[in-house]
């Protein structure tokens, strides 16, 4: 029995002994452990028919662009009970990003809630478009012509699309064995029960959410709340409204959740505006009572930041993972944390280290990229530079192509800087550049309403806690934010060094050529 059948069997046992329980929750609409599962079976079975009436098809591939609700799970649950490999489709990504996922695996299949979005892109290619009701919500799907024949890797149940330095994001294909492996290893860590409410704040199509915030909490009966962006209080790639995310967690009772640094940095700053203007927490500004577990990954966390929090008794716990080792791969527990380190390795997996401390995590290795040859090995050469420290906890302190060396020798690793700063509330992005340099220059996109003073007085406070070869010596405004639009942003958050560096080299190389005029 492969652990395929743990999530499903765990679910049709809960929809025995706890018929009644409510597995998802969302707006206006919830889905039992009964009828969830019945709605896993219909949707399964609904796929298997098309299957069967499409004989020269041997394997659908379907590609999932629906907003976090009930219908988004019971779409994903089936394709896993059917073995149907599933693109889930993240509503940051361009047309253009949307387009190269769709098309470089090979997806037949397009089911979406905004159909509106996605009708256009395929001009004539429309075989069929159908419309359907799951959990209220209306669903359309178009099947696709037949486009050149994309061979994954065998037993491929996910590919989530992550993106790196170029424009095109890569397919990570993942099989049913490495998500349950995660899943399992979070649901113990976390000690998830069925007591508990998890709130869905990232993207479902993001594999952390998508296995930390479903897989984990369905394993053990818990319960889901899957609400839109906009009842969220997020929009777009980066659109937050921290006051609308805050009622969010108390009006679901939340006891779980998973942040960004971001999110993380918004919560910590509106509760302490609170403090500060009445000596208390207000009650719209106050973390819910609920709350016992506050995941926060998906980049490097400040210490710092995590300090403020803890000093406000918020239960943030530090992880760190990798879309190609199915997501987490160390996380901070209430029972073993460690404020600076990303946790304990979970205990389906290894971890070693190359001579240049380049982390190798052994164990739960992806089965390939799409398009290329199948991995061999169940290695996994992170590309990420750390530690396991005396403690065992292990430490993330750069990304290994990242870190440049100044002219006087010194390693920098500039993820570790821009952390720093951006915890400011007056610096919202930063990107740090020194290569061969005597000093470091940072370009900054300031926070609305940020003044110059603001910033540099930021900068110069944020220096202290720094080594004097990793401080921050000049600094250029930004003319605009880093976006994906620009280039100067990967699709996950990322700062994308070379188009930064190409539009701002003029401007960095201007500041040392005065320096020694």
């Amino acid at each position: 029995m492969t652990q395929l059948h743990k999530i499903n069997q765990a679910i049709a046992k809960h929809a025995i002994i706890h018929a009644d329980k409510v597995a998802l929750r969302g707006l206006d609409c919830s889905l039992t452990y009964a009828e969830l599962q019945a709605a896993v079976q219909m949707q399964s079975q609904a796929w298997r028919d098309f299957s069967q009436e499409k004989s020269t098809i041997t394997q659908p591939t379907i590609a999932l662009a629906v907003e976090n609700h009930p219908a988004w799970v019971v779409l994903d649950l089936a394709a896993l009970e059917t073995n149907l490999p599933l693109i889930p489709l993240p509503f940051f990504f361009s047309s253009a990003q949307w387009l190269h996922a769709i098309q470089d695996a090979g997806a037949n299949i397009v089911v979406t809630d905004q159909p509106a979005l996605f009708e256009p892109l395929f001009t004539n290619k429309i075989v069929r478009k159908t419309q359907w009701v799951i959990a209220g919500k209306t669903l359309t799907q178009f099947e696709l012509q037949p486009s050149a024949k994309v061979t994954l890797p065998f037993n491929t149940a996910k590919i989530t699309y992550t993106s790196g330095t170029t424009g095109n994001p890569k397919g990570v294909c993942l099989s049913p064995d490495n998500m349950m492996n995660v899943a399992m290893s979070i649901a113990d860590a976390t000690k998830v029960s069925p007591d508990d409410i998890h709130l869905n704040v990232l993207p479902l199509a993001t594999l952390l959410e998508n296995i930390a915030g479903i897989y984990a909490p369905l394993l053990t009966g818990a319960t889901c709340v899957l609400l839109p962006s906009s009842e969220i209080g997020l929009s777009g790639a980066s659109g937050l409204n921290i006051q609308q995310l805050l009622t969010a967690l108390k009006e679901s009772q939340a006891t779980t959740a998973i942040f960004t640094p971001e999110l993380l940095n918004a919560l910590v700053c509106k509760i302490e505006l609170g403090q500060l203007e009445l000596g208390k927490v207000e009650s719209d500004a106050a973390l819910p009572s609920t709350l016992r577990f506050l995941a926060v990954g998906g980049a490097s966390v400040s210490p710092h930041l995590l300090k403020r929090a803890q000093a406000l008794s918020i239960p943030v716990y530090e992880g760190y993972g990798l879309s190609e080792c199915a997501s987490v791969v160390a996380l901070n527990t209430p029972a073993f944390n460690k404020i600076g380190s990303v946790g304990k390795v979970l205990p389906h997996l290894k971890v070693e280290f190359t001579n240049d401390h380049e982390v190798i995590v052994t164990g739960n290795a992806y089965l390939g990229y799409v398009g290329q040859t199948a991995l061999q090995s169940n290695s996994i050469h992170t590309g990420d530079i750390g530690h396991i420290d005396e403690d065992g906890y292990l430490n993330i302190t750069g990304r290994k192509k990242n870190i440049f060396i100044t002219s006087f020798g010194r390693n920098v690793s500039p993820e570790w800087v821009e952390r720093e700063l951006t915890i400011s509330p007056y610096i919202a992005q930063a990107a740090l550049f020194g290569e061969a340099k005597p000093w470091n220059t940072a370009i900054i996109v300031a926070r609305k309403g940020s003044s110059t003073t603001e910033i540099e007085n930021a900068i110069q406070h944020i220096n202290q806690g720094l080594p004097d070869y990793a401080r921050v010596t000049q600094w250029i405004s930004a003319d605009a934010p880093f976006t994906l639009a620009n280039q100067q942003l990967t699709s996950n958050g990322r700062n994308r060094r070379d188009m930064i560096w190409q539009y701002y080299e003029q401007k960095i190389n201007a500041l040392y050529e005065r320096q020694y005029a």
